[in-house]
């Protein structure tokens, strides 16, 4: 009898859990901020696909402001899908690359 009340108990949570889903969404200036990210995030792939960039030259081939640019990158860096290759001839701008892909395979022997 006590697994059957734990049971019920549990179906009674998820009803709860579902209920609350169900009644509270996600905002939508929310949704439309991943929308705009996904998108820059995009954008500044295709631009560092071939060759790394700095800033203004991510900013001048997207489209995009420097802040909003500068933001999006430092994004990118955070999350390792974008490395410093280096500085530019002037040493005032990082160069930014696309991070490779390991295809490697951890094996425990």
């Amino acid at each position: 009898m006590v697994l059957g009340s734990i049971n019920e108990k549990m179906e009674a949570k998820t009803k709860t859990i579902n209920i609350i889903k169900e009644t509270r969404k996600v905002p939508a200036h929310v949704t439309e901020g991943r929308k705009k990210y996904v998108q820059f995030r995009k954008a500044i792939h295709e631009t560092l696909k071939t060759e790394g960039k700095t800033i203004p030259q991510i900013a001048a081939d997207t489209n995009l402001a420097l802040s909003e640019t500068t933001y999006y990158l430092m994004t990118l860096q955070k999350f390792g899908e974008v490395i410093v290759e280096g500085m530019d001839d002037m040493d005032e701008y990082y160069i930014y690359k696309l991070k490779p892909v390991s295809n490697k395979v951890d094996s425990k022997d």
